[in-house]
């Protein structure tokens, strides 16, 4: 039987669509809906990844918990850039050995270090926030100005000291998330939680994080329902006003609707005789690979502490 659906319905991806030779645009708005909700699928949904047959997979999620724990202190701790090098070589030789996709796995690394570590940091390369010796100077000004408690110099410039701090803050954030990722990426979210609860952590700050995971998935599905149902209606380019009006809209409905959700989930949970007590079946011991592992993984931190 012959598909008559247009090509565009069956796109879900908020991108430019051709149908008989006439352009339809996404409005910038509604493309960064769907950016967002695939970035965030993609980010948390990793289940091919938990079924190879890596070096992490096979880890007990009690020691990749404490790698996760031990190396963002050593990460944070340390002042010398070659460290955080170190430390990024090692991330990436565990990546490696645990057969993760390496160009998908940086590609998000890097990007959260673009924006939360150099972007943010970048300022204060310059000599009006860390003075130092000017290695690239930038403007010249007729004098110096003092405004305010801010003093200006007449030759504003990146110093060697700001670029090296902007350095050492970009690859502590880029480790930091390499680190969480690979943890994540290797292990299902039911054995993190579970290893949390054998390491004593309290009841309710899993619940918490528990009840939220889930509910980023109903969260990311229904803005996902709402676009289609958009764009299925959609017969020409929306304007600004328009888009905004929408995005508006939705955002009140989202809340009325996540609002009577956690409602459901209470009255559901108080229903079924829920205790305020999370119950896990019982954990399995160390293997040898477990304590292996992360015999290893302590003495390599405690050398990087040491260096």
């Amino acid at each position: 039987m012959k598909n008559n659906i247009p090509s565009f319905l069956m796109d879900k991806r908020a991108s430019e669509v051709v149908y008989e030779n006439k352009r339809i645009r996404a409005n910038f708005i509604e493309k960064g809906i769907g950016s967002m909700a695939s970035f965030m699928r993609s980010g948390h949904i990793q289940w091919r990844s938990f079924l190879k047959k890596g070096f992490f997979q096979k880890l007990d999620a009690r020691v990749k918990l404490f790698f996760l724990l031990l190396f963002v202190i050593i990460v944070s701790i340390k002042k010398e850039f070659m460290p955080e090098v170190l430390i990024g070589g090692i991330v990436f030789l565990l990546v490696v050995l645990s057969r993760l996709d390496i160009v998908r796995f940086y590609r998000k690394v890097l990007l959260f270090g673009l924006i939360f570590g150099f972007i943010v940091a970048l300022p204060a390369a310059l000599n009006i926030i860390t003075k130092g010796e000017i290695i690239l100077p930038l403007i010249h000004l007729p004098r110096d100005y003092d405004i305010w408690i801010y003093y200006i110099p007449a030759d504003i410039g990146i110093t060697r000291e700001g670029s090296r701090a902007v350095m050492m803050l970009t690859s502590r954030v880029i480790n930091s998330v390499s680190i969480s990722f690979l943890v994540l990426y290797t292990t299902p979210f039911p054995q993190i939680i579970k290893a949390l609860k054998m390491l004593r952590v309290p009841d309710a700050f899993l619940l918490i994080i528990t009840l939220s995971y889930k509910y980023i998935f109903l969260f990311i599905k229904t803005i996902e329902d709402m676009y289609l149902a958009k764009k299925s209606r959609m017969v020409c380019k929306v304007h600004n006003p328009d888009a905004r009006g929408w995005i508006t809209g939705r955002m009140a409905l989202l809340y009325r609707k996540s609002q009577g959700r956690f409602e459901e989930v209470y009255r559901a949970m108080n229903s079924r005789g829920f205790s305020d007590d999370i119950k896990v079946y019982k954990h399995p011991g160390f293997e040898n690979r477990d304590r292996v592992a992360g015999a290893v993984l302590l003495v390599v931190g405690m050398l990087l502490v040491v260096m």
